[in-house]
């Protein structure tokens, strides 16, 4: 996979998948374009691509204002002239069952998770088809395709993006732009560390494979949906979930 030149966004960058992601974009030789209201550590990320003798730029924007998406898209364009890749993977979770949600719960979790896909592909398509040439992956999540107790804002919003990335895809198919999304199942993170053991044996006990996937696993997937190797791979969802969903 030859990624020099290219040019990634990559929302949600400060941690976790999104920042796992980056580092590896950048280790294949492409600008990262790094995108999170934390701007602290968006700079940590940077720092470490630009150790490592990659390029990166920051910018603190909140995904779910499309003022802000177009500021960064514009930006882009005007430094690099042509956006090649993006990762919609910026998301927040407002667990609660539904009879206990607020409306603040909802509307926040479906403004970040699913109008932020929105607004970032709507900031970088016209760039895409004057390229003739694009890739967006989006990142879901299981629960958008089985549903999960507690999280009806959340599965909600990412079974919106997987329609969301079908429907784009159709539309723009034809210009040389793929849009596919990927689906991770339970992943190690901060979130789930601080879990009960019991709890994390519970939840490896659901997965055939006995244990939480990683933020690499999930890179691996998205690094090759963007590449050219994947050009006739569009509209799909890529489950990586150790056999959960099957």
């Amino acid at each position: 996979m030859d990624f020099q030149g290219r040019t990634s966004i990559v929302t949600g960058a400060s941690q976790g998948i999104g920042k796992a992601i980056a580092l590896e974009l950048s280790r294949e030789g492409v600008e990262v374009i790094l995108v999170d209201i934390q701007k602290e550590k968006l700079e940590e990320v940077a720092d470490k691509i630009r150790e490592n003798k990659g390029k990166a730029a920051v910018f603190a924007a909140d995904v779910s204002r499309m003022d802000e998406a177009m500021e960064v898209a514009e930006a882009v364009v005007k430094s690099n002239e042509k956006i090649d890749h993006l990762v919609n993977n910026a998301g927040i979770t407002r667990d609660n069952l539904l009879m206990r949600m607020k409306e603040e719960e909802w509307d926040s979790v479906l403004n970040v998770n699913l109008k932020g896909v929105f607004n970032f592909s709507k900031a970088v398509i016209r760039n895409m088809i004057n390229s003739r040439y694009g890739r967006i992956v989006n990142i879901s999540s299981i629960v958008g395709l089985m549903g999960n107790v507690g999280q009806c804002n959340y599965s909600a919003s990412k079974a919106g993006v997987i329609g969301f990335t079908k429907s784009l895809a159709r539309e723009v198919a034809s210009r040389g732009i793929t849009v596919n999304a990927v689906a991770p199942g339970y992943i190690a993170s901060p979130m789930t560390e601080n879990l009960p053991e019991s709890v994390q044996q519970k939840f490896r006990d659901w997965i055939p494979v006995k244990r939480f996937g990683t933020p690499e696993e999930i890179t691996h997937a998205v690094k090759f949906l963007l590449s050219d190797e994947a050009a006739y791979i569009t509209g799909q969802v890529i489950n990586v979930n150790g056999g959960m969903l099957m």
